[in-house]
């Protein structure tokens, strides 16, 4: 007989228990089901409604169960739908009556509520760290390349000379953002909704606080229709994953595009790449491009959740039920991604050669020219016309700024002097841009200092 089943007269159909059993996509939750339940027996004896033998025999019966869960000893039943059911049933057959009694002043809505935002927080703190060893790896990326010349793009057009250190900072500073809205994530979250009830909350003397203490969370969810009905959490969270799979699909991006020949940038190790059925020559980046096709996965994931629960009126319906699916693909898929491409930018190799030859002939010093003439008096907007048809005769005659004559440039105009060659050389051009938050490497030392503070 179901838990629930003292009003009905008839079994449930078979294909209504198939549909409505959730145990096989939430029973990763038992940890933390059991973890509600035993606080939630702590808070029942407190209000003296488990004497201290029910709450020992409790508290021994879910331990025991944890233990037989992780030793592969237990095995669930669709039966009994979830894993709140499931271990509240297991619990029953162990030790009797005093099982009977977990469930007083506690409805699933409340409890799967609580088992949701332990999950996550467990979660999502493992995610943080996740991301802080990634950024680590990007960091010593950037601290052996603050000398590592290559072009700056606007546009995907090579524009100004950088480094390869701060083109690495750049997405260290995407991924600290990420992990500051993980932590706000956890922040919100970190309220504990058990009391609540189904919706109206309960008519026994429950400390919730108590409870809350217990869980470590912040405090308690003000209002018990709310505390049932919200999953603002998860949809935080999978904004959050969405960002944080933005950010590695646009570095997976560049990543594909320099492991072309055709840029030849960097070689992707061959532990984190694969070859081609057909053509033996082929190396692909397929972890980086799997990266960037499994982003619009957890843009999924997102827009589902958002969906499901567009229409909801308060407070718990049955549809919220598809909730973690959504939510637990997200956390799988994020987790996936930020431990392979954290692996792969351990192994990639950087072609600094072709990166600085890249930035030389690619006339980036162009705008270091023109403030040399503004510096000089002349109006800028005249300064651009004037580097203009210098970088045209450059062009016509194969060659970089630098290469030109200074009889050459002197007949564009005469303020050009032997010093221009001094501030054409790329390395100054980079050095001379010294603000906070430049690519000097003074500024990126500064910054990188900066970063590996916040990650600790």
């Amino acid at each position: 007989m179901k838990l629930w089943g003292g009003r009905f007269e008839k079994d449930t159909d078979k294909l209504l228990e198939e549909f409505n059993a959730s145990i096989d996509v939430d029973a990763r939750m038992y940890e933390q089901d059991i973890k509600g339940s035993i606080a939630h027996a702590m808070t029942l004896h407190k209000a003296g409604i488990l004497s201290d033998d029910e709450l020992k025999e409790i508290v021994d019966g879910l331990n025991g169960i944890l233990n037989d869960i992780k030793e592969g000893k237990v095995e669930f039943t669709k039966e009994n739908e979830d894993i709140h059911m499931n271990i509240e049933a297991l619990l029953t057959s162990r030790i009797g009556e005093a099982g009977k009694k977990l469930h007083t002043a506690r409805s699933r809505n409340d409890q799967v509520a609580l088992d949701l935002r332990l999950y996550m927080r467990d979660e999502i703190k493992g995610i943080i760290e996740l991301l802080k060893s990634m950024v680590n790896t990007l960091l010593d990326i950037a601290e052996d390349n603050v000398d590592t010349l290559m072009p700056g793009y606007t546009h995907l057009q090579r524009a100004q000379p950088i480094t390869l250190a701060h083109h690495m900072l750049a997405y260290c500073s995407m991924f600290l953002r990420d992990i500051g809205r993980l932590e706000d994530c956890v922040k919100r979250m970190n309220f504990s909704p058990l009391g609540s009830g189904a919706l109206a909350g309960t008519t026994y003397n429950l400390d919730r606080e108590y409870t809350a203490q217990l869980l470590g969370f912040d405090g308690v969810t003000p209002n018990s229709l709310d505390a049932v009905s919200d999953r603002d959490h998860g949809i935080e969270f999978l904004s959050a994953a969405a960002i944080i799979m933005m950010h590695l699909s646009r570095f997976c991006e560049e990543l594909v595009l320099w492991n072309s020949k055709e840029f030849s940038f960097i070689e992707m190790d061959d532990s984190f790449a694969t070859g081609s059925s057909m053509m033996p020559q082929k190396k692909n980046p397929d972890a980086a491009e799997l990266i960037r096709g499994k982003t619009g996965r957890v843009y999924g994931d997102l827009i589902a959740l958002l969906t499901l629960m567009k229409g909801l009126p308060l407070a718990y319906n049955k549809d919220m039920q598809e909730d973690k699916e959504a939510i637990f693909d997200g956390i799988d898929t994020l987790k996936a991604c930020i431990r392979v491409f954290d692996g792969m930018m351990k192994t990639i190799k950087f072609n600094k050669d072709n990166m600085r030859n890249s930035a030389k002939y690619g006339y980036m010093n162009a705008t270091d020219m023109a403030d040399y003439l503004v510096k000089k008096g002349m109006p800028f907007r005249k300064a651009h016309e004037v580097v203009g048809k210098v970088v045209k005769k450059a062009l016509d005659d194969r060659c970089a700024l630098e290469d030109l004559s200074i009889d050459t440039l002197r007949s564009f105009s005469d303020l050009f002097e032997d010093d221009i060659y001094e501030v054409l050389d790329l390395y100054k051009c980079v050095q001379s841009r010294s603000v906070i938050g430049g690519p000097a490497k003074e500024m990126v030392h500064m910054t990188i200092n900066e970063f590996r503070k916040a990650l600790t």
